[in-house]
């Protein structure tokens, strides 16, 4: 080795030693916040349940407080620390700042380390050997476990290698591309590139569109953009909170860990099946029905069907009343309506007043017949008759005719489950259309009924629950109870040190269960009505007009950070543009950005989905890859009937390049069940599911499934079907294309795509 090699060597290691001494400091100081937190959250719950209710609340917030930074703490561990800046100018004077992901500071509260998300922490990902912004040199520290692995230094200013510094180093960013793949997500919180960082730190107000093809880094930029919101708009946010919304529930365990890992622990993160508390919906097979579900015309059909529930009677009819007969006329019933559709509140509220008008008539009508029948005075107390005109089960029978209570759940089933109601709901429909819609009472959710019970949700209101209604009174009967009690106890409950002001509800209060302390981001999730302060959208491009429609009234604020590639539209409600999606919630109030580079998939991989969607006629971003790849794409062509052991075939192939890699099979859905059946047979638990995970280094899945995922190699069936599933769209094949980032394997028996030849 030549001297001045060994003098770099000698150099690397003397600042690998310095790092490492640097980073060790760090955790240490990690790990004394930590058990300074576990050490309050134990003094805190050993206080058990004493002293005043306001005492009590307080030691719930503390101990929630406790357990989030803990939390925190835990999940910020790996990788704690990735970057260094040497400033020039007065900067200098301050000494290196170190960039990670948590803010730290010493007992004196010296400055230890920099959240990634602050102002001073931005030349990181935003200096340039044109525009350095005072920063000499740029440091990237790759971390394994709590030891410095190695480091790369980015020399933004020339003099400081004539001051004997050296430039040393392989790539942060390639290093990290090279990585295998492990079926969850990573963050790219040490190498977000500058196109990136400007979009992640763009302002709160508005809505932001994130246009990019595959591979650019679009999910993880909407994720790092929701941790960079929670940090710099912590106080309008926290409260409120984040939603991300994701295409499907194998996408949204893919980035689970992507937040946490940020530092942040409270979003609250759903798939589209998901947006309805309570219901797990399945996806909607059916491209007719996900067309006719999705038009923002069904809103109209909801309404109507929530007001066709509003009934009238023909003629008049005769109800029992403890013994008396009473007469209810239409116009009774119509008069009870119209005064309580006046009142402009939803159904189940608004049924109150309906019941409370006709009641009134009828018990007017009772008090009546029975003066008349026992003449006796007007003046006599019949206070009691409108209770026992309610009680009466002709008459309960007879609102409810009328006017039944409904949950979203009823509505949407009995509105899609019987023809007649369907028909006189939506009757621009075609009959062929309504047929098409027609299901079973006891089919599952799809989730393309989720915006239709969101709809029917806001019409409807709240739902008197009898039980709830029993629980109120016995909570009533209750504060009774502890007024009585408290007139004799007052003394006592001061010599047992209960200080304060002690109410009849607050005694009452102990004998009711106990809420658990719940953060903001798990009432949001309980809450249908909650408004988020932001909400961040992946795969955008898919969703429907009533989706979108159900996400705006999620945020009435309109703060969105929306992401996709409208060239990886497959969903037969999607857009075909951000304007046609967007427009009619947006207007032209949107920023439309785009990334410009492909980080994930090889240009020779790359360029062959480009030209597959090209020869589709699809207007389509070409990204620059930043890298060219080993390996053109396989193509291997083989007959029907062997097409399962061709595949097998090809399975061992790539799975012998991967070396331990994730590998992914992507098959048309009609195959999915008998490709994931033999590739089982041979490789067993080897083997996984979108929907069940991806742990497992073999993951066999449908091309919607593989949206926004990425593998170090896909096998790819049939491409013609992945086209024909889709009533001929290219786009759930381009996507498939695009998911690998090493090698791409198609089989096939039919005639392959225009421009995959």
């Amino acid at each position: 080795m030549s001297a001045r090699g060994t003098r770099l060597t000698e150099t690397i290691e003397r600042d690998l030693l310095a790092e490492s001494e640097y980073v060790g400091r760090l955790y240490e100081r990690l790990d004394e916040l930590r058990a300074e937190k576990v050490e309050q959250l134990e003094r805190t719950r050993a206080q058990g349940a004493i002293g005043t209710f306001q005492n009590m609340s307080e030691r719930d917030s503390f101990a929630t407080l406790y357990e989030d930074r803990i939390a925190q703490f835990d999940a910020v561990q790996d990788r704690l620390v990735f970057g260094r800046l040497d400033m020039g100018g007065a900067a200098k004077e301050q000494g290196p700042r170190y960039i990670g992901r948590i803010g730290l500071s010493d007992e004196d509260l010296n400055r230890l380390m920099i959240d990634w998300r602050a102002t001073e922490a931005a030349p990181f990902y935003q200096a340039t050997a044109l525009n350095p912004r005072g920063v000499r040199r740029r440091r990237h520290l790759m971390l394994k476990g709590r030891s410095v692995a190695g480091i790369e230094d980015d020399v933004l200013d020339e003099t400081w290698l004539d001051e004997g510094h050296t430039h040393h180093g392989e790539g942060a960013l390639m290093a990290a591309l090279r990585e295998k793949r492990t079926g969850r997500m990573g963050d790219i919180v040490g190498t977000i590139q500058a196109e990136q960082d400007a979009i992640i730190r763009a302002e709160l107000p508005g809505a932001v569109v994130v246009q990019g093809g595959p591979g650019t880094g679009k999910t993880a930029v909407a994720l790092h953009r929701a941790a960079f919101l929670l940090y710099e708009y912590r106080e309008r946010l926290k409260n409120a909170g984040v939603l991300i919304v994701g295409p499907s529930n194998s996408f949204m365990r893919y980035i689970e860990r992507v937040l946490p890992s940020l530092g942040e622990t409270g979003v609250v993160m759903s798939s589209v099946g998901e947006l309805y508390h309570g219901v797990y919906a399945v996806p909607e097979t059916n491209r007719t029905v996900a067309r006719l579900k999705g038009q923002l015309s069904m809103a109209k059909v909801i309404a109507n069907a929530v007001r066709n529930r509003q009934r009238l009677i023909p003629e008049d009819r005769i109800v029992v009343v403890e013994g008396t007969r009473l007469t209810v006329t239409p116009k009774m019933v119509k008069n009870a309506r119209e005064r309580a559709r006046h009142t402009h509140k939803p159904y189940n509220e608004a049924r109150e007043t309906f019941v409370k008008v006709l009641v009134g008539d009828l018990a007017e009508q009772l008090r009546r017949k029975l003066e008349e029948s026992a003449g006796q005075s007007s003046t006599t107390d019949r206070s009691y008759l409108p209770q026992e005109v309610r009680e009466s089960y002709d008459v309960r029978v007879l609102l409810n005719l009328c006017w039944m209570p409904m949950t979203p759940q009823q509505l949407v089933t009995e509105l899609l489950a019987a023809p007649h109601l369907l028909a006189a709901a939506a009757p621009q429909l075609k009959e062929s259309e309504r047929d098409a819609l027609y299901r079973r009472r006891t089919e599952p959710f799809t989730e393309a009924d989720v915006p239709l019970l969101d709809e029917a949700a806001q019409l409807l209101g709240d739902f008197a629950d009898p039980h709830a209604a029993a629980h109120t009174a016995q909570y009533e009967a209750d504060v009774e109870n502890a007024k009585a009690a408290l007139n004799n106890m007052h003394t006592m409950l001061e010599n047992a040190g209960i200080d304060g002001v002690v109410t009849a509800e607050q005694v009452a209060g102990v004998n009711q269960e106990t809420a658990a302390v719940l953060t903001s981001a798990e009432r949001a999730v309980a809450d249908r009505t909650w408004a988020y302060g932001h909400i961040v959208v992946d795969e955008a491009q898919e969703l429907s007009p009533m989706q979108w429609r159900l996400l705006v009234r999620r945020c009435p604020m309109k703060s969105f950070t929306i992401v996709g590639d409208i060239a990886q539209t497959s969903a037969v409600s999607g857009a075909s543009s951000w304007a046609q999606a967007l427009e009619p919630f947006f207007g032209d109030r949107f920023e439309l950005e785009e990334l410009t580079v492909n980080y994930r998939t090889p240009a020779q991989i790359a360029d062959a989905a480009v030209r597959v969607a090209q020869a589709a006629g699809l207007r389509i971003t070409t990204p620059q890859a930043v890298r060219e790849g080993d390996w053109p794409p396989v193509i291997t062509k083989t007959t029907p009937d062997n097409l399962e052991a061709t595949v097998l075939e090809a399975l061992a192939t790539e799975l012998e390049y991967s070396a331990g890699g994730l590998q992914a099979v992507i098959v048309p859905q009609h195959e999915l069940a008998r490709i994931r059946s033999a590739v089982t047979d041979v490789y067993g638990d080897r083997v996984g599911s979108g929907s069940g995970g991806m742990s497992q280094d073999i993951v066999v899945i449908s091309a919607r499934e593989s949206k926004g995922l990425e593998f170090d190699g896909v096998l790819i069936l049939e491409p013609a079907a992945l086209v024909a599933e889709v009533d001929g769209g290219v786009g759930d094949l381009y996507v498939a294309m695009t998911r690998t980032t090493q090698r791409l394997h198609v089989v096939h028996s039919q005639e392959l795509p225009q421009g995959m030849n």
